[in-house]
């Protein structure tokens, strides 16, 4: 079969839970199941998974809401890290983006993950010079 993107579908759900663990992408704050759920409930069609030869190695889940971007839990597993598998998912993105007439892309990266600022950085993602807020509203 080789590698593909495909949509999301529920049988996916343990194994990316399981690649965002592994990646090191879940928070102590973070429900990984509730967040696919939210992403279910809101732009279920931009939600993506890597398959290689049918296994799960990699996902993104990509936001817009109509003036900006946004790519989340964008993972590989690191199996399988440095083959260009990651390079694909964000291109994966950035064409649906495209395609609903999104103009910028934004993501956040935890400044302590110093390899994932150089992989954004070698696809042309630059630090933008704003400061990033977040309120918990629970």
């Amino acid at each position: 079969m080789g590698f593909e993107i495909v949509r999301y579908k529920s049988e996916y759900q343990d194994a990316i839970v399981d690649l965002w663990r592994e990646c090191h992408l879940v928070a102590p704050k973070n429900d990984p199941v509730e967040d696919i759920q939210k992403k279910l409930d809101f732009q279920p069609e931009l939600l993506f998974v890597a398959l290689l030869n049918e296994n799960v190695i990699g996902s993104v889940m990509v936001g817009y809401e109509g003036h900006r971007g946004w790519l989340n839990y964008l993972a590989v597993l690191p199996g399988f890290q440095k083959r260009g598998y990651g390079r694909k998912l964000v291109e994966k993105a950035t064409q649906e983006l495209k395609r609903l007439g999104c103009l910028k892309v934004n993501l956040q990266v935890r400044r302590t993950n110093v390899s994932a600022v150089e992989f954004y950085k070698r696809l042309g993602f630059k630090e933008d010079d704003v400061v990033s807020l977040g309120k918990r509203l629970r």
